[in-house]
């Protein structure tokens, strides 16, 4: 009978340590191919009062190239508002893969933009996949820098930040915490505010061509004081004269061009700086809030081309401060400007230099959950005729953040 029990107790370890084996295999076997999950956003409500009159599709943003162009364009000033527009729901996952980890991300937000203007409605911005040093898909501008953007209640914020969520090929080289460097090419002829394509190319009888894509670079520097980062963008731009016209040919092309310089300094604990700075020819496509890359030109040297096409110069700034009072409240403060130089057969009352200011204060006084009021400035000058057209407004926004992670 004890003889029976050792044999049983040898036989028992045996097997204990081959479901143990077991066990620990198809643990590895699950941990390498597991995968991480999280669903995220917030809910957010704006309220507020238009002291003057704004485009109405733009009703619940600051945006200086959509005030009036001329007395009245849309109507008397003072109108009250309320928006849900900024709300966003996005999906993470990570998951690892022989060829590394494989990383993804959908994310929208309700801001009509393009044929969906001045809705509340389904909007992309985030739709890719990244594997490595790779990625494929729709995401931020290589030519932007999201870090430096000053922390607003107003959706756009300041006109001349570079703001174009693109298709894009990324090949991203070095990325550790103190360097990162990128480069892609990204769809041509896609619009910061989302519009039709044919909108970046003002010319009459002519539709845009895009036989290249766009070339863009970045390189950041990163640091206990911050970050600085440098920009590049290149473009070919073409469009054909569809009039049907012996006479004369507007078709044409023109090289686009530019450069930004972005940096976020950290005075101290409770204070950040932000600035940036744009120039370039034909990138206002990339840039927050600004007319056509494109603009239409008196040609004197070619009878058969009366009309010549340019990219548009184009250059701004904006200076921004952020400071953290206590851990529950919190302020932004800034100034942005945009000059753009007009072609000589643009209307008169084309957009030629904008202004925008904001000031805020946000409490945030449970876990996420946050409650802020915010003053908006906005001022418009028109290209030739004197005109120019100024907004104020008061908003008062309610934000609520959501995060749940999961794995299998």
């Amino acid at each position: 009978m004890i003889v029976s029990i050792f044999k049983y107790k040898r036989h028992f370890k045996k097997m204990n340590a081959f479901c143990m084996m077991i066990c620990f295999l198809c643990g590895a076997n699950a941990q390498e191919k597991k995968t991480n999950l999280e669903v995220y956003g917030f809910i957010m409500t704006d309220m507020g009062y238009n002291f003057n009159s704004i485009d109405p599709h733009w009703f619940d943003v600051m945006r200086p190239t959509k005030l009036p162009s001329f007395k009245n364009e849309f109507g008397t000033d003072g109108n009250f508002f309320f928006s849900v527009r900024q709300t966003r729901f996005g999906i993470k996952s990570t998951t690892n893969t022989s060829l590394g980890e494989l990383k993804t991300d959908f994310l929208f937000d309700l801001m009509g933009f393009g044929k969906n203007i001045g809705q509340t409605t389904f909007h992309l911005i985030n739709a890719y996949g990244e594997l490595g040093k790779f990625l494929i898909g729709q995401t931020a501008s290589v030519f932007m820098d999201q870090d430096v953007f000053p922390v607003t209640l107003d959706y756009w914020g300041p006109m001349t930040r570079i703001f174009n969520f693109n298709i894009q090929v990324r090949y991203t080289p070095i990325s550790n915490d103190k360097h990162r460097l990128a480069i892609a090419i990204e769809r041509p002829g896609a619009t910061a505010d989302g519009g039709d394509d044919a909108t970046s190319i003002q010319l009459a009888n002519v539709k845009p061509v895009f036989k290249m894509p766009n070339f863009t670079a970045h390189y950041k520097r990163r640091g206990s004081w911050g970050h600085v980062q440098v920009a590049a963008i290149a473009k070919m731009m073409q469009w054909k004269d569809v009039s049907g016209s012996t006479t004369q040919d507007l078709s044409g092309s023109a090289i686009g061009w530019g450069w930004t310089i972005s940096t976020a300094l950290n005075l101290g604990k409770r204070c950040t700086v932000k600035v940036q700075t744009i120039q370039g020819h034909g990138i206002e496509s990339h840039i927050a809030d600004a007319p056509a890359d494109v603009v239409p030109e008196t040609n004197l040297v070619d009878p058969a081309k009366p009309i010549k096409g340019i990219a548009q110069p184009a250059w701004g700034f904006f200076s921004f401060a952020e400071m953290r009072w206590n851990d529950w409240c919190q302020s932004t403060i800034g100034y942005s400007q945009e000059n753009v130089t007009n072609g000589d057969l643009q209307p008169q009352n084309a957009f030629r230099k904008g202004r925008y200011a904001m000031v805020n204060v946000r409490f945030m006084p449970w876990t996420n959950i946050m409650a802020g009021l915010e003053y908006q400035f906005g001022k418009r000058e028109n290209f030739s005729d004197g005109f120019h057209s100024v907004a104020s407004k008061l908003q008062v926004s309610f934000k609520f953040n959501f995060s749940t992670k999961t794995g299998f």
